[in-house]
């Protein structure tokens, strides 16, 4: 899904889109572009053309056809594109002395009420927002966020404003700051990215997610043919790579929990917020900055530099066997770093990363104190930290 504001489409417009070139599918008040899921349906794609432009609700729900499995619910949370703004709906807001409650879908807490009242509930999300986040679902986080009403609500941060002098200068007590910067934030002024530092520094905090292969690769492939030429055999080698390889996941989830998220023990004062905000908490305020999602070298360089030593530290006997481990564990990075951006930006062609991309924005939108795996949820699972997903219903249809 494109971190964009979704837009939203009269029931008219929905209605012709039933062709090969252009097929979109509603459930309740969602749009769904399915154009590019007909050649790949098991049924068919003619299956799906039958009802391009319709409802889908009830034959998604038919008893006496086969069973869709939980990917193909991810597939369509893959593809939705926007609301319908059915007439009900665009009704309410023109008779509606705050229209803006209602358009776009969907709708705030007062455009619900007045949704309700004029018998347009099926519009209204009936999921109860998150106490920590403030969100029903996760298309909440692609909802644009009106910069000035949200300062005039909250008087936390000015989002069109350079960002890290307000949190240094915003006298922010640490739990108001912590429910704050949980509350994920939708930015598309400018390049997307809001203001950090406003002067000459604003590009080094905006890293572009291909930047982490092209920087990080050459070293590793350098400092993978100098340890490969320390070690006896090909097979030694390959098992300490992958023993730093395998061994990033433990580091992922450590700094995701122990570093990024030590909310608990996060100092109440203004330096601790300041460099919190750094580290991660722009990251959980605005979720959907692509120029935000990955870590700029400059700043993993520093973090990188301890576990080359930790590294060296424990493989004291053998220096190339210490880098063979340390650039596996590099290369773990580099993977991590990509399949984050990924999972926030990207359609996932598979099962599996699909399930881990709901999984990583269920930890945004929904509980930022549990989920800290990204590439993968085994660390959570032994320490206790997995996240509670719904587990999904078989539900019949054509």
């Amino acid at each position: 899904m494109p971190a964009r504001t979704l837009p939203n489409y009269l029931t008219k417009e929905i209605a012709a889109r039933k062709t090969s070139q252009s097929c979109w599918v509603t459930i309740g008040s969602k749009v769904y572009d399915v154009t590019g899921f007909l050649d790949a349906h098991p049924g068919g794609g003619d299956l799906i053309l039958e009802y391009g432009g319709k409802d889908v609700s009830a034959i998604m729900q038919d008893e006496i056809s086969h069973t869709h499995s939980e990917s193909a619910y991810d597939i369509l949370k893959d593809n939705l594109i926007g609301f319908v703004a059915a007439d009900p709906v665009l009704k309410t807001a023109v008779d509606s002395d705050r229209p803006q409650n209602i358009l776009p879908l969907p709708p705030n807490e007062h455009g619900a009420q007045e949704l309700r009242m004029n018998g347009a509930a099926e519009y209204v999300p009936t999921e109860k927002a998150d106490e920590t986040t403030n969100m029903v679902s996760e298309e909440d986080l692609y909802r644009e966020t009106d910069a000035a009403e949200d300062y005039r609500k909250h008087g936390f941060l000015k989002l069109d404003e350079p960002l890290l002098m307000q949190v240094w200068n915003g006298g922010f007590s640490k739990d108001f700051y912590l429910e704050q910067v949980h509350h994920p934030r939708q930015y598309k002024g400018g390049d997307g990215s809001a203001p950090l530092f406003g002067n000459f520094l604003e590009p080094l905090s905006k890293t572009a997610w291909w930047v982490i292969p092209i920087f990080w690769l050459p070293w590793v492939s350098y400092g993978s043919w100098l340890a490969y030429g320390g070690i006896p055999s090909i097979i030694q080698f390959v098992a300490y790579w992958l023993t730093g390889f395998g061994l990033w996941s433990l580091v992922e989830y450590g700094l995701h929990r122990g570093l990024f998220h030590v909310d608990k023990y996060l100092p109440d004062n203004r330096v601790g917020i300041t460099v919190h905000f750094l580290l991660h908490g722009i990251h959980h305020y605005l979720p959907m900055d692509r120029y935000r999602l990955v870590m700029p070298p400059t700043l993993f360089v520093v973090l990188a530099a301890p576990f080359w030593k930790l590294a060296h530290t424990v493989f004291y006997w053998d220096w190339y066997v210490a880098t063979a481990v340390f650039c596996g564990g590099i290369f773990g990075y580099v993977c991590y770093d990509c399949t984050h951006y990924f999972l926030h930006h990207k359609k996932i062609p598979t099962a599996y990363h699909r399930a881990l991309r709901s999984y990583h924005i269920a930890h945004h939108w929904k509980d930022t104190e549990n989920g800290f795996g990204v590439t993968s949820r085994f660390w959570d699972r032994v320490f206790g930290t997995e996240l509670a997903m719904p587990v999904p219903k078989p539900i019949k249809a054509s």
